[in-house]
């Protein structure tokens, strides 16, 4: 079957999920198999048009798709695919049959009933419910994992347990998070297992819900409706403005390099790499990100803001450095309002508003999305001369890795060079 068009690339790991319950599952299902419990192989998604999965997994969010199968959507925890009828359910599964992959009787028989009322009561869509068990799976094997046991109830037995069982849930949390893509992915994670919890307090099964201000722990952002990001022309608004290299390095780092405010507040010169093949930013502990970011645009004023500061004889190795605290750089506020302070100098607006830091990641993001988008379309003119069925199937068969990785940078670097420089 030829390679269906489902727009891969453009999906975090819960949109992927949802696909699966919506288009994969169901072609599964007709052809006998138990979407719930039987894992897909490969060649079987490749075989009924699935096969972009696997280059998505891969490229995108740095997981295999048996990772993606057992971890995110909770099916096949046993077995090579195809051939895992489910076994072990009878200890590790539910009232209802579903394979939660724990093995406390408790545990699993609150989630059955949980997820029960959600498509009974609540009337949920038969895909949403998949979806929320998914990722309760996923939560209760993590928190499993990370404790030893998969017993989520008895810590939430009386108050005096509280403290403790508070910080066992938030290290599950951070757990299931360091494998998602995306802060509205996490978000989503957060919301089910917060909703399980309160279920489990109004039931009189928990003395409180341990998430009840989880969102004060979380550096999560939860994106406006429209998530309404900087434009090109704003882009080069801000850099017109910009009358110092520390002002350009403020845009470069937040549009050019897709940074946060707290990681551009806090960058210092020993992260930078300036590799003549591979220029990049190196973070030790970067949460919810990739350890590295290449410098595929900016590095003129990564060098002109090095090179200004490097004339202070007591300058202590940040590129926005502060004496008045005790870290030794601006604090994220700072960046904030210095970027706020030029957007209203350069009259930029977005959606009749002075735009914030966190437009010019979502610019950053807008345009490694239409990159991406310009390389798969490049190269589907080689997949439809050589008969291949995708895209994505020529780049994960014919490319290596450094290749891959090399074509992706370069339509990266020429899409952010159009957008600062208007080319």
């Amino acid at each position: 079957m030829s390679e269906r068009r489902f727009e891969w690339s453009r999906r975090d790991l819960d949109g992927l999920a949802a696909l699966y319950w919506a288009e994969i599952a169901p072609a599964r299902e007709a052809e006998g198999f138990d979407p719930e419990r039987d894992r897909p192989s490969y060649r079987w998604l490749v075989e009924n048009g699935f096969g972009g999965l696997q280059y998505a997994l891969q490229t995108h969010h740095d997981t295999t798709v048996k990772e993606f199968f057992v971890d995110v959507v909770g099916v096949g925890d046993d077995g090579d695919g195809d051939a895992d009828t489910g076994a072990g359910a009878a200890t590790t599964g539910g009232t209802t049959g579903y394979d939660w992959g724990i093995d406390h009787a408790p545990t699993r028989e609150r989630l059955d009933d949980y997820l029960g009322g959600l498509a009974d009561r609540g009337g949920r869509a038969d895909t949403t419910v998949a979806s929320t068990r998914s990722r309760l799976a996923t939560y209760a094997r993590r928190y499993a994992a990370r404790h030893g046991e998969a017993d989520l109830l008895s810590g939430l037995a009386d108050e005096g347990k509280r403290p403790a069982e508070i910080e066992r849930v938030l290290a599950a949390l951070d757990d299931v998070a360091a494998d998602l893509s995306s802060d509205a992915s996490r978000l989503q994670y957060l919301g089910d297992v917060r909703r399980f919890y309160a279920y489990l307090r109004r039931r009189g099964y928990a003395a409180y819900n341990p998430l009840e201000d989880a969102d004060e722990e979380f550096p999560w952002e939860r994106s406006d409706p429209d998530n309404p990001a900087l434009s090109a022309a704003g882009v080069r608004r801000l850099l017109a403005a910009a009358d110092a290299p520390g002002r350009r390095l403020l845009v470069v780092g937040l549009a050019g390099w897709g940074l946060r405010p707290s990681e551009l507040a806090a960058l210092h010169r020993d992260q930078v790499v300036l590799d003549a093949d591979d220029p990049h930013l190196r973070f030790e502990d970067r949460k919810n990100g990739p350890g590295t970011v290449s410098l595929l645009y900016g590095l003129a004023d990564l060098a002109a803001r090095l090179d200004d500061l490097a004339d202070d004889p007591d300058w202590n190795g940040h590129l926005f450095p502060s004496a008045r605290s005790a870290s030794g750089h601006v604090t994220p506020d700072t960046i904030r309002n210095r970027f706020t302070r030029l957007a209203r100098e350069a009259g930029v607006r977005v959606d009749g508003e002075v735009p914030t830091p966190k437009m010019g990641r979502r610019f950053w993001y807008g345009t490694y999305v239409d990159a991406t988008a310009a390389m798969l379309d490049r190269v589907a003119e080689i997949a439809d001369d050589q008969g291949s069925a995708s895209p994505e199937v020529v780049i994960e068969n014919y490319l290596s890795e450094s290749r891959r990785r090399a074509v992706r940078r370069r339509f990266m670097r020429r899409a952010l060079e159009a957008a600062f420089e208007g080319g």
